[in-house]
């Protein structure tokens, strides 16, 4: 703990350094909240949109075996162009938000290529935009993990070290000063004394 000042401009100070912490404290553990509550929520949103692509992969595993036959292998028929996403705001946190997927489907020939392509490629792109959706989900929730390990450190550091500290500073320094008084006071009478003076009874 650094040395402070025995005197009343340092008190007025560490006071009003105490309300100011005590004044953004509780602003801090609601947001605390705010962001354990929104993580829980993501994870949820991410639990089930894994859900959904597990399920199309197992609807996907039904054509798989399909293509060990001659032609397009399942991967070739789809390609990704772009993940559209916006942002939004938690508590602070600017986090992106899944907007959707961009992809080119290759062009099959109809009379060349098997009906249930058609169906495999509509289940890959599903399959794409469900893992799309999940990964901008796990980096919302990686974000505001971040945040909310920032804001407790800040909850800790306001409740256990700055809010005790002034405390500790402003009773070191308030019986310093009351020591000085005494100390004043006593040496005042010493003084009366010295000169011959009455010595008068101090006010209540």
């Amino acid at each position: 703990m650094a040395k402070i000042k025995h005197t009343k401009t340092e008190l007025k100070a560490q006071s009003d350094a105490l309300k100011r912490f005590q004044r953004f404290l509780p602003m801090l553990q609601l947001k605390k909240q705010q962001l354990q509550a929104e993580i829980a929520a993501i994870t949820v949103r991410i639990d089930e949109v894994s859900a959904r692509e597990t399920a199309a992969r197992r609807d996907l595993s039904a054509w798989v075996a399909l293509f060990a036959e001659p032609g397009k292998p399942l991967d070739a028929l789809v390609h990704v162009e772009r993940v559209n996403t916006g942002t939004s705001n938690i508590a602070g946190v600017t986090i992106p938000v899944y907007k959707g997927l961009e992809v080119t489907r290759v062009p099959l020939d109809l009379f060349a290529t098997p009906a249930w392509h058609d169906n495999a490629a509509k289940t890959l792109t599903a399959i794409l935009s469900l893992k799309a959706e999940r990964l901008v989900l796990e980096h919302q929730r990686e974000l505001v993990i971040r945040e909310l390990n920032t804001t407790s450190q800040r909850v800790n550091l306001f409740e256990k070290v700055k809010i005790p500290e002034c405390k500790e500073n402003i009773r070191i320094i308030r019986i310093a000063i009351g020591d000085e008084q005494t100390a004043s006071v006593t040496r005042g009478k010493i003084a009366k004394g010295r000169t011959g003076q009455p010595q008068e009874e101090d006010a209540a």
